[in-house]
Order: C-alpha cells, then structure tokens, then sequence
C-alpha cells in the first residue's frame, strides 16, 4: 500500500519511524527536540489529510515550521511589549 493511500496519522508514524536511526544516534537532548518537532507535525495531521503533496514529508515540514512560526510571532509580541512598557533589559536567573 502506497502511503498515499493511508491516513495521514499512518503516514506520520511511518516517517517517525524511518527517522528512528537517525534519533539514536544524536545526543539526548537532541533527541529530545527532533521529539518535540514530530511533536508539533502530529499538531496538524487533520491539515496534513487534506494535503495533496507527492511526498509526504514536505507536509511534516510544513507543519513543523507552522508551530515554529507561532512560537517566534510570540515571542516577538511579548519583546514588543516589554520594549513598549520601557523594560529594556530580559532578566535572567542562574
């Protein structure tokens, strides 16, 4: 069965999969964020469904740089803020 023809759910999990070689042999906390970013595909497997891309990761991609995308919009909202209220300096504990 071509992955086509399987729910995008199947088709995530596959691509997972394949990448499992590739996860083992990065150190832990960087298999940790690859986690994370599989993570993030799994967010919008409705939206992946839908997608007619020839190969299915592109769509994986698509959706990882989706969420990646929010976090910075975020992100440059709260500096702006901050920026806005006169807080010039990000404190840092450590």
């Amino acid at each position: 069965m071509e992955s086509r023809d399987l729910p995008f759910t199947q088709v995530l999990e596959q691509e997972i999969q394949e990448w499992e070689k590739f996860r083992r042999a990065l150190r832990k906390e960087d298999q940790q964020f690859l986690d994370g970013l599989f993570e993030k595909a799994r967010l919008h497997v409705e939206a992946g469904g839908n997608s007619s891309r020839p190969w299915p990761f592109e769509t994986i991609l698509i959706s990882m740089l989706l969420e990646h995308e929010k976090a910075l919009v975020e992100l440059r909202s709260k500096l702006k803020s901050r920026k806005d209220k006169g807080i010039s300096k990000v404190g840092f504990m450590g």
